[in-house]
């Protein structure tokens, strides 16, 4: 993407990337640059790590410009402002696992609220005012699908899903001391599966909370079975209902969006799903099926907290993006079970 300078000569436009090394961020990178965008990376490498950069290169053949930054070190994230001249701001950086925030809550309200506000800071004090912010689907609470842009946020359930509303609540406030600002919402529902070269996907620590991390370890090996939390539920199999959308659709929403803001202001909220539902044993039936592996697993007790049906209504971001989520499910577990095997 160009933007015309006095002399006619061209620039490409910047993105700063918080977070860029991450699943999600580094799956947007390839989509920014295909799109001709010049990309700047922050990210401390918590939960990353610094070879992605090298795998979106094989991928792109182009180069980003990286930081090894803790957004929380307000000095350190101010010399990527100073040494750059930047368009707009994706902000993915955050910690992000859902059963380790109930265990360390203030980890989660101190990383992910003091990155964030040192960040908007420093973006005010530059005037750079546009701002895509990595959201989810948790900040609905526990409503009835499908989930609308319409709907209040709800009482979340844990200090991950906390933060993520009280974000999204710190920006609105700040659209409304400052009209100036320009920010899209993205409340993302399930991410699954990876690039189709195989370079890049999911790698979570530990015992993953998500299910297709979980079926990646069971599918190579790494653990004996698959632990399904109910098959109780008022759906067409028993078990939970969840809205999988592939990594590379979502990467796509988020060029849509900068597209956006390209025409037009304000603060507005996407919801980036496929629309449908998909039940568990449906992705491990349609997993086996494509990948010919096998996924021994075991029906085990409801989690506290677990919804029957979770999926989007997508149709403000058909309309109002020209976005729509284009792979199904068969290539979310082909992609994932790609990657898994390049590891």
């Amino acid at each position: 993407m160009d933007r015309i300078i006095g002399d006619n000569r061209r620039e490409k436009m910047k993105i700063l990337v918080t977070g860029g090394c991450g699943y999600i961020g580094s799956h947007t990178i390839v989509e920014l640059l295909n799109k001709a965008y010049e990309v700047i990376v922050v990210d401390n490498l918590y939960n990353s790590k610094e070879d992605v950069l090298e795998k979106i290169y094989k991928i792109t053949n182009k180069q980003v410009k990286f930081y090894k930054i803790d957004l929380c070190y307000k000095e350190k994230l101010e010399q990527v402002f100073l040494e750059n001249k930047i368009d707009s701001v994706i902000h993915f950086a955050g910690l992000k696992a859902v059963g380790e925030s109930i265990e360390k809550p203030l980890e989660y309200y101190s990383n992910n609220l003091i990155s964030t506000l040192n960040l908007l800071e420093l973006m005010e004090k530059y005037k750079v005012n546009k701002l895509i912010f990595s959201s989810s689907a948790v900040v609905y609470g526990e409503k009835e699908s499908p989930y609308s842009e319409s709907m209040n946020r709800g009482l979340t359930t844990n200090p991950y899903g906390t933060t993520k509303s009280m974000i999204e609540r710190i920006l609105e406030d700040l659209y409304i001391s400052n009209s100036n600002w320009n920010i899209v919402v993205l409340r993302y529902f399930n991410p699954v599966g990876a690039h189709e070269s195989g370079l890049l996907g999911e790698i979570p620590n530990g015992i993953p909370n998500n299910l297709m991390p979980y079926v990646m370890q069971v599918a190579s090996g790494k653990l004996e079975y698959l632990s399904i939390f109910g098959n109780d539920y008022p759906t067409q199999d028993g078990t939970g209902v969840r809205d999988f959308i592939h990594v590379v659709d979502l990467a796509k929403g988020h060029v849509k969006a900068l597209d956006y803001m390209n025409s037009n202001n304000g603060i507005n909220v996407f919801n980036l799903g496929t629309g449908k539902g998909y039940s568990v044993l449906e992705l491990v039936n349609t997993f086996e099926k494509v990948n010919n592996v096998k996924i021994p697993y075991k029906i085990t007790d409801r989690r506290p907290g677990d919804l029957a049906e979770v999926y989007a209504d997508v149709a403000k971001a058909n309309i109002e993006l020209g976005w729509k989520a284009e792979k199904n499910l068969e290539d979310m577990c082909r992609d994932a079970w790609n990657f898994e095997k390049n590891r």
